[in-house]
């Protein structure tokens, strides 16, 4: 199972549902040198059990209780932590940064019919976006609207003071080409929070030896597409050099909502993909959206620095739409 289907929302649910009782609490500010970012969630049960982190250890303890309480009164409750140095220091906030954390008991604050439809959406890879005023609490759900927060997997205040925390599908990368570079790829993308998928129809590359406990498709790319479905969180890296492989897959990927799509090859070997593509029908604007030569310019040589350099191009496009 993926981190989107076991994190605190899921868990505050099934808690609630069981008569445990449960509060999500969510990091909706920071200032300074905050340990989590904005969005960060925590789930504590009514006896007393937390998982997830909105500070990374350093209050945890204090918001436990909090939210202890806030399932036993049936109120939410808005906390501070930090403010100077001094202060921080005291609760584990050892840099100085300041937080503030919402805490929200599920049912009593939180409907249950909102939670129940926030894990559904997360379950079938659908971006959902939970609004809420922090002075008040008991937010609703938002498909739209967003989209600038969404492409950034950014939560945050508005200018209204509503909060808004972005619930999006896992990030997807689908390798196409079981060579080396994807060798030295996969485990940077799942570091990077990517759940990687290896695409090689030519069996001796895609082995259970090269890449151990991965997930390989050994179906020709374009079908392998067409399958798993490519949606706007999913990123397409073409390793092979061979348009029989590479060409069928990126008039699939060129019709999707794909925030990646990067080629290996040499300037002289894409200028040929692009006739190509060109002669399939395809027009500049969409052309323009394979990266090639693919990765960021770094001087990379070995199939790591290669792989190094793939991953930063790809999160530069995320992040900033570049």
């Amino acid at each position: 199972m993926t981190e989107m289907q076991v994190g605190a929302p899921e868990l505050a649910l099934d808690w609630h549902r069981t008569g445990r009782g449960a509060a999500l609490a969510t990091v909706v500010e920071t200032w300074g040198s905050a340990p989590r970012r904005v969005g960060a969630q925590m789930v504590v049960s009514g006896d007393g059990q937390i998982e997830g982190s909105v500070s990374g250890g350093c209050v945890e303890g204090a918001v436990m209780v909090e939210a202890m309480e806030a399932i036993e009164t049936g109120k939410s409750a808005l906390l501070e932590f930090g403010v100077s140095d001094g202060d921080a220091f005291a609760v584990g906030l050892a840099c100085g940064g300041t937080i503030k954390v919402l805490v929200e008991p599920v049912g009593q604050v939180l409907p249950e019919a909102v939670l129940t439809e926030l894990v559904a959406a997360r379950t079938a890879r659908k971006a959902v976006a939970y609004v809420v005023n922090p002075r008040t609490s008991g937010g609703t759900l938002l498909y739209d609207g967003f989209e600038a927060r969404f492409r950034m997997d950014r939560s945050g205040l508005e200018e209204n003071g509503t909060f808004v925390a972005i619930h999006n599908p896992p990030l997807r990368l689908i390798v196409v080409g079981a060579v080396h570079i994807a060798q030295a790829l996969i485990p940077i993308a799942r570091l990077a929070g990517f759940d990687p998928i290896v695409v090689d129809p030519r069996s001796a590359f895609g082995s259970e030896a090269r890449f151990p406990g991965e997930t390989i498709l050994d179906d020709w790319p374009d079908e392998a597409l067409q399958h798993l479905g490519v949606d706007a969180r999913t990123a397409l890296v073409l390793l092979t050099h061979d348009p029989k492989l590479d060409d069928p897959a990126l008039h699939i990927a060129l019709r999707s909502e794909a925030f990646y799509i990067g080629a290996l090859g040499s300037s002289r070997t894409h200028a040929k993909r692009l006739e190509r593509l060109e002669s399939a029908g395809f027009d500049q604007r969409a052309l323009a959206r394979i990266h090639g030569p693919i990765g960021l310019d770094i001087g990379a040589a070995s199939p790591a620095e290669i792989a190094i350099s793939i991953m930063a191009e790809m999160l530069l496009v995320l992040r900033t739409g570049a």
